[in-house]
This record gives C-alpha cells, structure tokens and sequence, in this order.
C-alpha cells in the first residue's frame, strides 16, 4: 500500500492575482511582479545564505486551487479549444495525480528584516496570490537551459501573441510599475481557449483594480480600468 509523504509548506506567493483568471500562462512570459513570504517555520535569514548570487529560482507549488477527487490520464488543455485531449503527462494541467506546479522565476532582491520576515521579490511568476510553495531552488543555466529543446504542441500556441490596444488614459490608472505586466499578461489572451465570443467584454482583478477587455481577431481592447469594488 502507498504510503503518503508529507509535504510542508514553507512559503507563500503574494501577486497582483487574487482569482485564476488573468494569470500567465506559463512563468516567465510577462514580466509581473510579486513577493515571497515564508511562513513563519521557516522566517531563518539562515535558509536564503547565498541566493542573492543567483537570477533565477525554480518554484515548486501546489494547485491549490485546482485539486480534485482521482484523476484522468488525459486532459484537454484549454489552449488547444478545450476539444482535444492530450496525456496528462504530456501537459502543464494542473489536474494531475499531484497537484505540484513548477515555475522559473527571476530574482529581483532579498529583504532579510521586513515584519514578514526574510521576503523575496521576483518576477515572472505565473501564480495566484496565496499559493503554497514547497520548495524554492537556484535555477543553474549551465545545466538547466535547453534552448534546442522540442515544445510539443505547445511551440505554435505560445508563438501567437495578442495586439493589445489600452487607451492611455486607462493605463495611467495603474502605478507605473504595473503597466507593462498588465500589457504583457494580455497579449498572452487570458481567455480559455474555449472562448471566442467577439462580443463578449471579459474581466479579472489585477492589482487592486478591475480590467475589463473585449477581443476581435488577434486584437485584444482593454475597455475599461476601475479600482477594485467600483464600476
């Protein structure tokens, strides 16, 4: 019989993505920034000796948000019409065996004495805020990079991006820091990819604030930018 092994979460994401929709999807792709808070465990300045040597970590996370009863040895991934099922092992779904996710995220600084104890800052993440994180790692170009590497039937999904078209005037509602990610997340077309209604305005929280965007063709218009709570 199986036995369980136990996993302890050691850390925890803090990103401008408080629900699923809107997340990149894959890490590295926009540029969004976010903090790692450790629980408190593991709040050892001790633990992070060393890291600031580095530009890249690996994230190992849990799909919190995504567990469910049993499991299928197909999935049908959502970028490829939501028709079309793939191995699950031959996929990033989060409906696997075990729900663990693995993300490449770059190394912004490290704050060792913050009232959340040691905090890192990265960017790049393709996480909901709140996810539990179960290990971090350096991330070793020499041995980790690949760029020769075959990308399955996910190579012509990730090639296409979006137009994006934000009125100025919306995109000075964000603080500077934030537009370009927000700019970046979008051009990636948050959408399921089971969802191509032209008329329909879509939107998610970013940030304290809501956006709302409409898509025609391979044009992505952002119609509206509010805080949060406000229409």
């Amino acid at each position: 019989m199986l036995q369980p092994i136990p996993m302890q979460i050691i850390a925890r994401i803090r990103s401008d993505f408080p629900t699923k929709f809107g997340i990149p999807r894959q890490s590295g792709l926009a540029d969004v920034p976010a903090r790692i808070v450790f629980e408190p465990p593991y709040r050892n300045a001790d633990a992070l000796r060393g890291i600031e040597g580095y530009s890249h970590l690996w994230l190992i996370w849990h799909f919190s948000e995504a567990e469910r009863a049993g499991w299928s040895p197909t999935v049908r991934p959502p970028k490829l019409g939501g028709n079309r099922r793939m191995g699950v092992f031959a996929t990033r779904s989060p409906f696997r065996p075990n729900a663990i996710g693995l993300s490449s995220v770059r190394l912004g600084r490290v704050e060792l004495h913050t009232p959340e104890g040691p905090v890192l800052h990265v960017s790049g993440a393709d996480l909901m805020d709140g996810t539990p994180l179960f290990d971090i790692k350096p991330y070793l170009a020499y041995t980790d990079a690949h760029p020769e590497a075959a990308g399955g039937f996910a190579d012509p999904i990730l090639q296409r991006r979006m137009e994006v078209d934000c009125p100025p005037a919306l995109l000075d509602r964000l603080p500077p820091d934030r537009r370009q990610p927000l700019l970046d997340a979008l051009a990636q077309d948050p959408r399921p990819g089971y969802q191509a209604e032209a008329d329909r305005v879509y939107g998610f929280p970013f940030a304290g604030f809501e956006v709302r965007f409409a898509v025609s063709g391979d044009r992505l218009t952002v119609t509206g930018i509010t805080p949060a709570g406000r229409e």
